[in-house]
């Protein structure tokens, strides 16, 4: 958000090139070191993933062919602790796509003060074209040539986009299968039954909006009287839905992969529930309008969360946001270039960071339980949540967007 570039590598797009979602996170990086005049020796360290792990693999179809697939596993840093961050399975995964989100997640880790380090993988793949047996033969098979730099010790993977509970306990099975101390600590976002911590799924939801209250309340946003559009309706984007509604919201416009839709009268989270289950899309929702996913970041509303892809809002649509707050529910959302377009118009702006980082903080809970074999309830593990929740982390935030502003 503070006009400042790297002094180290020429941006990209300045030598005619897309930029990747690994100079977007070097140059956000950058951005902030320049800010706080970090020592150049450690901006060295911090700069570049300090391990990247790239296989490829066979696996068997059900129809008796042998597919090759690619997967990643970048580890960014471990100072704080052992390295933490999910693993994807999408068609589009690319080494530069994980070896920036590694970068994000060791700043997660240390904005949600957590002892962890930063890490992320994925599998180029489209899951949705696999029947579950092959699934399970690529999660295994993936695990097992990672297990050799992952531990709960050492690297704490997690679910992300198209990984769940499920892919999860294969990697948990296949990994007890080389060392059976604590194996389910080695994986977060397991199922409750073997090891999994009550309040992980709800958890980056809950976070978006805890964030966005405690904003709201730094910018004098009334929250009772407050209109919110939602890109994104997955496991973050729904869960907000449903927190930002119990808070008093009106969430007015939501949208999946395949559209959105929008109600100026508000959209009860119970009832777009209900009808995505029935037929799998919300488009044509009665009594609301279909639109799509660009015409729903530049709505008139007082939030918009973001909760889908990385790079949506970008320097062609910044100036078309009408939103007085932007939290950034989903992994960079938000281009360098958009960042000071919005900065400047005012637009208040929860990195994703801070935003999504209830998620991780949930993990480690479950990483706890795990270790010293406890098993806390809803409300235990929802009071320690609490205790360590990102509105600390928040009102260091808003102070430093202040002093930027000065």
């Amino acid at each position: 958000m503070l006009e400042t570039t790297s002094k180290h590598e020429a941006a990209p797009s300045s030598l005619g090139m897309q930029k990747t979602q690994y100079d977007i996170a070097v140059e956000q990086f950058q951005r902030a070191a320049d800010l706080m005049k970090l020592d150049q020796n450690v901006q060295e360290i911090l700069r570049k993933p300090r391990r990247i792990l790239s296989i490829n693999f066979p696996v068997k179809m059900d129809d008796g062919r042998i597919l090759l697939y690619q997967g990643f596993r970048s580890q960014h840093n471990n100072a704080l602790g052992p390295y933490k961050g999910g693993i994807r399975y999408h068609p589009n995964v690319t080494i530069e796509e994980v070896k920036a989100l590694s970068m994000w997640m060791t700043w997660k880790c240390a904005v949600a003060g957590i002892p962890f380090g930063g890490a992320k993988g994925g599998v180029t793949v489209n899951p949705k074209l696999l029947s579950k047996h092959e699934l399970e033969r690529l999660s295994r098979t993936f695990f097992s040539l990672i297990s050799e730099i992952v531990g709960p010790f050492r690297d704490i993977p997690a679910p992300d986009v198209y990984t769940d509970s499920q892919t999860m306990a294969w990697f948990m099975d296949e990994y007890s299968k080389v060392d059976r101390n604590n194996a389910n600590a080695v994986v977060t976002g397991k199922p409750i039954i073997i090891g999994g911590s009550l309040g992980r799924d709800s958890a980056t939801g809950k976070g978006v909006s805890v964030t966005v209250e405690e904003a709201a309340r730094h910018l004098k946003i009334d929250l009772k009287k407050a209109t919110c559009a939602i890109q994104g309706w997955g496991n973050v984007g729904s869960f907000a839905h449903m927190f930002l509604e119990e808070a008093g919201v009106k969430v007015v416009a939501v949208s999946d992969s395949k559209g959105g839709i929008h109600k100026k009268t508000g959209l009860w989270f119970n009832e777009v529930a209900a009808y995505k289950k029935k037929n799998t899309s919300m488009a044509n929702l009665p009594a609301s309008e279909n639109i799509s996913n660009e015409e729903l970041l530049e709505l008139d509303v007082d939030i918009l969360v973001p909760a889908a892809l990385e790079d949506v809002i970008t320097e062609n649509n910044a100036r078309k946001i009408k939103a007085k707050l932007v939290a950034e529910g989903a992994n960079g959302p938000t281009t360098p270039e958009a960042d000071d377009i919005l900065f400047k118009r005012d637009i208040a702006l929860i990195p994703d960071i801070l935003a999504n980082s209830g998620g991780v903080s949930t993990s480690y809970l479950e990483w706890v339980q795990n270790l010293q074999h406890l098993w806390w309830t809803a409300d235990e593990v929802d009071h320690r949540l609490t205790a360590r929740d990102p509105r600390l982390g928040l009102e260091n935030y808003c102070r430093t967007v202040s002093l930027a502003t000065q």
